[in-house]
C-alpha cells in the first residue's frame, strides 16, 4: 500500500529538506539544495529509486511520532513484542556540508533494528559506486559523494545495491548514523558529532521559536507553521520555497503534478505580513532583500518565480523512469509557468515593498527606484490579458484578480508619495490608472444579476481569489458587492466545508484534464473574508476545521480531498502555513502578537 502524503514529516537545515514516513524511511532528499537532484526519490517511485529506512525488524508503522517541542527534531517511537525504541532524526544547522543524523535509542527491553540504505543519485536514476574509506562507506557518482558513518557494522548487498546494518538496542543504549554529502571532487568535510548536533539543534530551534510574539489561541499550530516556513527558507539568500517537493499530485493518478521547489513572488506580501506581525524582523528583511535582488532588471522581464538564489531559468522536463506518487505521472522538474505573464505579481511586489517601508525594516536606497520602474511598465501593461495567479495553461484571459492587483500596485505607489513627500514619481498618472482600473473592474468584472465578481471579464465562473478584494482594500468589507461575492464563492466553490480555487471540472480555463482537491490557502482566505464581513463565529469554526486537517506532526499540504479525507499536492506547503498564521492573527491574535 502506497503511503499517503500526510504520512510524512519534515526535517531540514534551511538549505534543503528530507521527508520521513511513518515506516521510518527517508523517501525524499535533494542535495545540496532544495532544487538539486534527489538522492532519495522513493516518494515518486519505488524502493530502487532511493531511500533510507531505520526501523525494528518486521515492523511496518511506528507507534507514535512527534517533533520535540518548538523544534524540527523528530522523534519516532516503535513498540514490538521485545521492547521499544526511539529513532531521532534531524539535519543539523549546516557548517560546510549537509548532514542527516539518525540516532536509535533503546527505551524498553531489547529490540533488533535494521538500517537499509539505498542511495540513488539524479532522482533515483544513478546507482553510485560504493567503497570503504577510513572505516566509513562512501558512495560516489559524477558530481556527488555521500559518506555514511555508522556505529554498527554495515555490509553491502550486491544485487540491489543496498547497505544494511542489523543490530540490537537495549534499554538505555543508543546507536548513531550520520550521512554527509559533498562535491565528489572535494575532500571529505569535517565529521559532525551526532549527539552534540542533537543538543545544538534542539537549543537553536527552541531559541528561534521563543522569539515568536504571538501568545493567542492555537499558539502551537502557529509556531509549527512558522518553524515550517523557516525550514523552507534557503538561508544563504533568504528565499523561501513554496514546498520541499515536486510532483505530489493534486489529483491521485492525474497529471496536475508540478515542481514547487522555487520562490514565488505571489507569496511575498502574505509572508512578510506573517513574519513582521510575530516579531521575525531578520527573516522578513532577508526575504525583502531576496525579493529586491530577484526582480532587479527590466520590469517587462519580471517573473512570477525564481530559483532560491534568484535564478531565472527553470526549464521544465519530465522524468520517465519515476512512476509517480500513487502512479501520478508525469513527474516534472523545473516549472514552465516561469515564462507566463501574471500581472498580479506587480501588485504583490508593490504591496510587499509598501509593507516593508511602513515597518521597522531598514530602508533600501534602490527600493523606490525599482517601484517607479515597475509602475512605469504597469501603467500600460495592466490592460493585457494574462495567465492569472493560478498559472492556467488554457490561454490568457482578463482575470479580475490580476486587475485588482494592478489597482493595488497603483494604490500603494500613490500612498507612498502621499506619506513620504520626499519620494518622487508621476503620481498623477498613477492616480489616473488607479481610478481607471477600479472603474473597469467594477463594470466588466462584476455580474450585477448574481451580485458577484467573476473569474474574468465576461465569465460566469467564480474564483477564490475574489475573496481578497476587501483584504487588499479594493472595496470595503461591508460593500454589498463584497458580501455577494463572499456568499457566491462559498456556495459555488464550497466542497465538504472547504473551498476550491475555481471549478476545474466545469471549465477549460486551465487547459488540463481532471480535477483537484480543495485549496487550503483559499479556505483560509474564506475564513478571513467571513471575519471581515462580520461572521466571526463562522470564521472561527472554519479555522478550527482547517487546523484539524494538519497531520500528526502539524504539517499541511497544498490541498485536501474531503471525500477521501487525505491531503493532496506538494508538501509541506508554505502558502498553507502562511495562511494559517495570518488567519490566526486576524481572528485571535492581533493584540497578542504585539
Amino acid at each position: 500500500m502506497h503511503p499517503r502524503i500526510e504520512d510524512y514529516a519534515l526535517i531540514g537545515d534551511e538549505q534543503t529538506a528530507a521527508l520521513i514516513g511513518t515506516d521510518g524511511s527517508i523517501d525524499w532528499l535533494c542535495l545540496p539544495r532544495f532544487d538539486s537532484a534527489a538522492c532519495f526519490a522513493r516518494l515518486l517511485g519505488d524502493e530502487d529509486n532511493g531511500h533510507w529506512t531505520i526501523a525494528p525488524v518486521g515492523a511496518e508503522r511506528c507507534a507514535r511520532r512527534a517533533y520535540r517541542p518548538d523544534t524540527l527534531v523528530l522523534d519516532t517511537e516503535w513498540e514490538t513484542d521485545e521492547g521499544a525504541v526511539r529513532v531521532t532524526d534531524l539535519m543539523p544547522q549546516r557548517d560546510r556540508a549537509p548532514d542527516v543524523v539518525r540516532i536509535v535509542e533503546g527505551l524498553r527491553g531489547e529490540v533488533t533494528v535494521r538500517s537499509t540504505l539505498r542511495l540513488r543519485f539524479d532522482y533515483g536514476s544513478i546507482v553510485p559506486w560504493m567503497r570503504r574509506s577510513d572505516g566509513h562507506r562512501v558512495a560516489v557518482a559524477g558530481p556527488d559523494s555521500v559518506w555514511l558513518r555508522s556505529e554498527p557494522e554495515v555490509r553491502t548487498w550486491g544485487e540491489d545495491h543496498r547497505t544494511v546494518s542489523e543490530f540490537t538496542v537495549a534499554e538505555g543504549e543508543s546507536v548513531a548514523f550520520v550521512l554527509t554529502w559533498h562535491p565528489s571532487h572535494e575532500p571529505r568535510p569535517p565529521l559532525v558529532h551526532p549527539h552534540h548536533s542533537l543538543r545544538a539543534s534542539v537549543a537553536d530551534w527552541q531559541a528561534w521559536a521563543g522569539r515568536c510574539r504571538y501568545t493567542g489561541p492555537y499558539r502551537n499550530a502557529v509556531v509549527r507553521s512558522l518553524i515550517t516556513l523557516k525550514a523552507l527558507t534557503y538561508a544563504p539568500t533568504g528565499g523561501i520555497v513554496a514546498a520541499a517537493t515536486t510532483s505530489l499530485p493534486e489529483e491521485p493518478g492525474g497529471v496536475r503534478n508540478w515542481d514547487y521547489r522555487y520562490c514565488w513572488l505571489r507569496d511575498s506580501t502574505l509572508t512578510l505580513n506573517a513574519l513582521l506581525a510575530v516579531g521575525y524582523q531578520e527573516e522578513a528583511m532577508a526575504w525583502r532583500n531576496w525579493l529586491l535582488r530577484a526582480v532587479a532588471g527590466d520590469p517587462a522581464d519580471l517573473q512570477i518565480m525564481y530559483g532560491v538564489a534568484g535564478e531565472r531559468r527553470l526549464p521544465e522536463m519530465t522524468l520517465p523512469w519515476l512512476s509517480g506518487f500513487a502512479r501520478s505521472t508525469p513527474v516534472r522538474i523545473g516549472n514552465e509557468a516561469v515564462n507566463q505573464l501574471q500581472l498580479d505579481v506587480y501588485g504583490e511586489v508593490m504591496d510587499s515593498l509598501s509593507l516593508a517601508r511602513g515597518s521597522n525594516l531598514p530602508s533600501d536606497p534602490n527600493m523606490w527606484a525599482l517601484q517607479v520602474a515597475l509602475m512605469d511598465f504597469l501603467c500600460t501593461a495592466w490592460r493585457q490579458p494574462d495567465e492569472g495567479l493560478w498559472e492556467v495553461r488554457g490561454g490568457r484571459k482578463q482575470f479580475v484578480h490580476s486587475k485588482v492587483m494592478a489597482w493595488v500596485a497603483a494604490d500603494r505607489a500613490v500612498r507612498a508619495v502621499e506619506t513620504y513627500p520626499e519620494l518622487e514619481g508621476d503620481v498623477d498618472a498613477w492616480r489616473a490608472m488607479r481610478d481607471e482600473v477600479h472603474r473597469e473592474v467594477c463594470e466588466r468584472g462584476y455580474d450585477p444579476e448574481r451580485n458577484t465578481f467573476t473569474q474574468y471579464y465576461g465569465s460566469r465562473e467564480l474564483d477564490a481569489s475574489l475573496l481578497l478584494i476587501p483584504r487588499v482594500g479594493f472595496l470595503p468589507p461591508d460593500d454589498p458587492r463584497v458580501l455577494g461575492t463572499v456568499d457566491a464563492v462559498r456556495e459555488e466553490l464550497g466542497h465538504g466545508g472547504f473551498l476550491r480555487r475555481y471549478s476545474a471540472e466545469k471549465t477549460a480555463v486551465d487547459g488540463l484534464p481532471g480535477g483537484e482537491g480543495t485549496f487550503l490557502v483559499c479556505s483560509f482566505w474564506l475564513a478571513d473574508a467571513l471575519y471581515m464581513t462580520g461572521r466571526e463565529k463562522e470564521a472561527r469554526e472554519l479555522f478550527e476545521r482547517l487546523v484539524g486537517l494538519a497531520n500528526d506532526v502539524g504539517l499541511l499540504a497544498e490541498e485536501y480531498d474531503p471525500v477521501a479525507e487525505q491531503q493532496l499536492g506538494n508538501f509541506p506547503q508554505a502558502f498553507s502555513h502562511i495562511g494559517l498564521v495570518n488567519t490566526a492573527l486576524a481572528l485571535f491574535g492581533a493584540d497578542d502578537a504585539g
